[in-house]
């Protein structure tokens, strides 16, 4: 039986030994660690540099088109969004290789489901790009 079944109280989660900076420190801390995230994609994710060139392509471009501002933020969000997309996927894998390689059907499904998500985001990405330039 579990503690709750006991009618006991759940002990504490333990909290990260990370944890405790606040404030300035805090900022500068998630700053740091949010580079080094980029640098990790950048240096073994083959998909997010070439998310990332298609990136450094389409954003420009959203300034060049005829378009109202907010087509112009609509094609800048798609295109960063598959990049945030591409970055929880690989967060995903890592974490699932991490903890083994064996072949499961659960870390299968983690990793499937993580490809669907930057599936859709790239069609989200022609749709939006489609219909501002020719819709």
């Amino acid at each position: 039986m579990s503690q709750v079944e006991d009618n006991k109280p759940a002990l504490p989660a333990a909290e990260s030994p990370f944890k405790g900076k606040t404030g300035f420190a805090r900022l500068l801390n998630a700053l740091g660690y949010s580079f080094d995230g980029l640098r990790a994609a950048i240096r073994h994710e083959d998909a997010f540099r070439q998310l990332l060139l298609l990136a450094l392509v389409l954003i420009p471009l959203a300034f060049v088109v005829h378009a109202t501002a907010l087509a112009r933020a609509l094609l800048v969000a798609s295109s960063l969004a598959t990049l945030i997309i591409e970055l929880l996927n690989s967060a995903i894998e890592a974490a699932v290789d991490h903890t083994s390689l064996a072949r499961h059907p659960l870390a299968k499904r983690a990793k499937d489901m993580g490809s669907a998500a930057q599936l859709l985001g790239l069609i989200n990405l022609a749709l939006v790009w489609g219909l501002v330039l020719f819709g």
